[in-house]
């Protein structure tokens, strides 16, 4: 039988890359952190240097179809993935010291029956007036941000760039948008919501899916208090949306791309000397800045170019020349690609611009060491956040949870 050297090694000529995805798929079902059938636990180097001898060679040397073999009673690995696993535990079991295996991640328990608890908790508030600016605090905490009106109207969608054609006229309903971009001090409410809401007692808000812990400080020390929150999927910033307004009792989500277009124009052209307005390659020392630093835009909008890109609700696709309601959006296709609008602290002057577009991209969670990746966190893509906007009517329940939920979060 074959033996491992123990402690497991750092390195060896068969990638631990190349062996997790079988470890993830045969052996953790069973032996993850919080099952650990039989006492026998394959979630970390630490844990598998106490196991992997006696088990994972069971998995090479055992006909698959004698008793005691592994996986007990799954399918069989093939031949070519026990030749790897054999291959792997001869070299030295190569195992990264912070990897830590975890099984896939499910989109979640929201259903649209939730969507409609929550309508019916929005409906049930008195109605807003329209028009006039507000401040929100997150029932709870200490947490509080502004929303702005912006006002209805209609303006020319799009730029000079191929993908910002063809231009169309735009009418755009009156809306409120969160006058800068989200917080870690609102999103971490939500972030950590696991561990601070255990005692809450409302079902509407317990429904929500919330995320998974990271695995780093997703701030990658740039600063909290005042900051904007980064590196967010899509998923997870639609997630909060709901949660936001299952907590508030008023009707959150991402803006279209159009809307966010709208809001960033304000009325009027792109302002002139940048510098005065935005935080970007060339104003920045390496992160971003706190929120509302810069001049606000004519309808008050602070940090609508720069700083950090906003995600939209929109799938990254064509204009459609047809599209004329700017509350409509390009629903999601996959998990990539999605727009994300204004540019960052990391981008040049050339893309900061109202009418410029961003599609995700897989290599925004190139360092997300899970297989499959997050759902929640997008590792790479650091110059990243977004604000929310509350349409000034509230639409169906099926609107609603489409906002909430793009259906495409898994890889």
């Amino acid at each position: 039988m074959l033996q491992i050297a123990i402690p497991l090694l750092a390195f060896s000529a068969v990638p631990f890359n190349d062996v997790e995805p079988i470890l993830v798929r045969a052996c953790l079902p069973c032996h993850a952190e919080a099952k650990g059938a039989g006492g026998v636990r394959l979630h970390s180097r630490a844990a598998a240097a106490k196991n992997l001898n006696a088990n994972l060679t069971r998995v090479i040397n055992m006909d698959p179809n004698q008793p005691g073999a592994m996986p007990p009673g799954g399918q069989p690995l093939p031949v070519a993935e026990r030749a790897l696993i054999g291959a792997w535990i001869a070299e030295g079991a190569a195992w990264p010291a912070d990897r830590i295996l975890k099984l896939p991640e499910k989109a979640g328990k929201d259903d649209e029956g939730l969507t409609a608890l929550i309508r019916k908790k929005v409906m049930s508030r008195p109605a807003a007036a329209v028009g006039k600016a507000y401040q929100q605090t997150i029932p709870g905490a200490d947490a509080s941000f502004e929303m702005l009106p912006i006002p209805a109207g209609q303006f020319t969608m799009g730029g000079t760039e191929k993908d910002e054609l063809p231009k169309r006229e735009m009418k755009v309903e009156a809306f409120w948008m969160q006058k800068t971009e989200v917080t870690w001090d609102e999103y971490r409410l939500f972030m950590f919501a696991n561990d601070t809401e255990k005692a809450a007692k409302d079902p509407i808000v317990d429904g929500v899916s919330r995320p998974t812990k990271p695995y780093v400080e997703m701030s990658f020390g740039m600063g909290l208090n005042g900051f904007p929150a980064i590196s967010m999927t899509h998923h997870a910033a639609n997630k909060y949306a709901q949660w936001l307004s299952a907590k508030t009792g008023h009707f959150y989500r991402l803006p279209t791309e159009a809307e966010w277009e709208y809001a960033c124009r304000a009325g009027g052209e792109e302002p002139g000397d940048l510098k005065e307005y935005a935080w970007f390659v060339s104003n920045t020392d390496g992160g971003y800045a706190q929120v509302g630093k810069k001049k606000p835009n004519a309808w008050g909008l602070h940090d609508m170019l720069g700083n950090v890109m906003e995600w939209t609700l929109d799938g990254y696709a064509p204009y459609r020349a047809a599209q004329s309601s700017a509350s409509e959006w390009a629903p999601s296709t996959g998990p990539y690609p999605h727009v994300a609008r204004g540019g960052g602290w990391t981008d040049t002057a050339k893309k900061l611009r109202c009418g410029a577009r961003a599609a995700s991209d897989p290599s925004w969670k190139m360092q997300d060491p899970q297989i499959p990746k997050s759902i929640w966190y997008m590792t790479d893509a650091q110059s990243l956040g977004f604000r929310l906007v509350r349409p000034a009517v509230v639409p169906s329940v099926s609107i609603m949870h489409r906002a909430w939920n793009n259906g495409v979060e898994n890889e």
